[in-house]
């Protein structure tokens, strides 16, 4: 028996003292347990698989490849993305691609915070890593495509990992950094209607939209995970203060040696 329940009907978490497992999974009959890697030490979750979602933020062309911007955080994070995706495959947890996927009518209504973010090189050319663009929407040239819009080469997943899409996957576009900012977004018509309630995160970057979406997630009400070798960012110091903040209350963390052992 559960030394601690707490929150709402249907959501509930158990604590069990004994073996510092957080049990995320319900009524569930079966389970995945892993071991956190930050916050309290020999600390355990315990999801249910069929009420889960992997969402892999963000791992496209634009971010990811050499000719668009220089990242080799989020090209670490690349591989063990791949053996995360394969152990969801294994266990029966929904695979769900989060990327930017502008349209003209989202451009019509972008807050100018939003696009000043994307602006660096007209603002700031002097800052510019490999190219300088003119924000959302704009043409990259050499055949990318419009900056984010929604099927040009530079929103594509990035080739190894798009090489691991399978029929099943869920595809959602997103239009800020969270793909959770409002109910009208793809990604939470979808996971309300496939009922997950935990989300495991990964993607680029770790300080901007993946932490962004998960925010949103944990205060609409989800469960979440960041799985921290399968994220990466260019902000230095920028991944501790999300560990952080993350351990001390928007969920947990781990990595991919600890889930993919997961039993």
């Amino acid at each position: 028996m559960a030394d601690m329940t707490f929150g709402p009907l249907g959501q509930t978490w158990r604590y069990f003292k004994d073996s510092r497992t957080f049990d995320l999974s319900g009524d569930s009959g079966r389970k995945l347990t892993f071991s956190t890697t930050e916050g309290p030490k020999e600390t355990s979750v315990a999801i249910s698989p069929e009420s889960s979602a992997l969402v892999v933020v963000d791992m496209q062309n634009f971010f990811l490849d050499p000719s668009c911007r220089n990242h080799p955080n989020g090209l670490e994070a690349v591989e063990p993305t791949i053996k995360v995706i394969e152990k969801c495959r294994e266990a029966g947890i929904q695979v769900i691609w989060l990327n930017w996927g502008l349209t003209d009518d989202d451009m019509k209504t972008m807050p100018a915070g939003v696009q000043r973010g994307f602006l660096r090189s007209v603002l700031q050319p002097e800052s510019t890593p490999i190219r300088s663009y003119a924000g959302l929407g704009s043409d990259l040239g050499d055949s990318k495509g419009r900056c984010l819009f929604a099927g040009y080469w530079n929103t594509e997943i990035y080739p190894a990992l798009k090489e691991q899409v399978q029929p099943d996957d869920i595809h959602c576009t997103k239009n800020r950094m969270s793909g959770l900012w409002n109910s009208d977004q793809p990604l939470w018509k979808a996971l309300r209607a496939e009922k997950k309630d935990t989300l495991l995160f990964t993607g680029v970057n770790t300080d901007q939209c993946v932490q962004g979406t998960l925010v949103d997630a944990y205060n609409v009400g989800w469960n979440c995970i960041l799985i921290d070798d399968c994220c990466g960012t260019t902000t230095v110091g920028a991944k501790e203060v999300v560990f952080h903040n993350i351990v001390s209350s928007y969920g947990f963390i781990t990595n991919s040696i600890k889930f993919v052992n997961a039993k």
